[in-house]
């Protein structure tokens, strides 16, 4: 499908179709989500026919702001007033008790709901001319690579979309490049449940260290061992040394591979995460192997995608290099 029949930029188009039980693929800060009206049954059920994304997986609502969280979720916890009075708008989002206008399908009839309000100007100005809720996760078949641009969308979910009633509303590359921090705020003390675009250091600061890592079933998006995963094989390493042995290896095997390192710039790196491992599905590359970086800010969450990758993985090989 040619991407002009899906890709806009206008807001008022991108409401129209969404009040019209569509989708559209919008832009956040941190990758692009496939959105549907969170309180329209049927087109939250194509998000996930779209995605392939197993039922009972829950979604993440967005809104334009704090303001509309009446109705979405019950009483509002300490810890949560703390966390999102810092950081939304921002990639954050808060596990909060649901409220009644949230869908089974949305929580995959859990008691509980994830919530945020994105800081993409694109889509807080969708958010506001739309006034309700949006079901969003990201962009692209479930357990694949996160999109940072509206031709990833294309290529991942283009064929799949209907021009007549969807749409990619193109808002840029994204800048942080990987998904939001998710803190589940049902628990004392406060799990984090997934790093993000908030570093775990800021998170503990805000909550002066009354937080602790996740702990119990997947309970939210991107929680399961194995996601975000290339085409190619992932294999991680330590350092950047170790890798390049690896991939010496790997070379007398007679495989096509390549290092990707993260280098000491975390904030780039994991603005070009995605880009890369896409890349290395187009260079048709066996395996790329990949340079763990500190766990620390932005590493955080960076570790977490490429261990998930590598487990992900759908080649056989070793998930981590000794």
């Amino acid at each position: 499908m040619p991407a002009s029949e899906l890709v806009i930029t206008d807001v008022d188009a991108a409401v129209e179709r969404l009040r019209a039980g569509g989708v559209v693929a919008v832009p956040t800060e941190t990758v692009y989500g496939l959105a549907a009206d969170a309180e329209n049954l049927s087109a939250v059920a194509r998000i996930f026919e779209i995605k392939e994304r197993p039922p009972g997986h829950p979604l993440i609502v967005h809104l334009a702001d704090a303001g509309q969280l009446p109705g979405w979720t019950g009483p509002i916890p300490p810890a949560a007033r703390v966390l999102t009075a810092a950081c939304w708008p921002g990639p954050l989002t808060v596990i909060l008790e649901r409220g009644a206008r949230v869908l089974d399908i949305v929580t995959g009839g859990r008691p509980a709901v994830g919530i945020r309000v994105p800081s993409h100007p694109l889509t807080l100005e969708l958010l506001d001319r739309f006034g309700g809720g949006l079901a969003a996760p990201s962009a692209n078949r479930f357990g694949r690579v996160s999109p940072t641009t509206a031709a990833h969308v294309v290529d991942d979910l283009g064929a799949l979309l209907d021009p007549t009633r969807d749409a990619i509303l193109d808002g840029g590359p994204t800048p942080i490049g990987v998904e939001s921090t998710i803190v589940d705020c049902t628990v004392d003390p406060p799990q984090i449940l997934r790093p993000g675009g908030i570093s775990t250091e800021d998170v503990a600061g805000l909550l002066d260290g009354h937080v602790v890592e996740a702990a119990g079933p997947a309970r939210a998006s991107g929680m399961l061992d194995a996601h975000y995963a290339p085409r190619c094989a992932v294999r991680l390493a330590d350092s950047l040394a170790q890798a390049e042995q690896i991939v010496e290896a790997l070379r007398l095997e007679g495989l096509r591979v390549d290092v990707l390192d993260p280098g000491s710039d975390l904030d780039t790196t994991a603005r070009n995460l995605y880009g890369e491992l896409r890349r290395a599905d187009e260079r048709a590359l066996d395996v790329v192997v990949a340079v763990l970086p500190p766990a620390h800010g932005l590493g955080h969450a960076i570790r977490d995608r490429l261990t998930k990758a590598a487990t992900g993985s759908r080649r056989a090989g070793p998930n981590r290099a000794g």
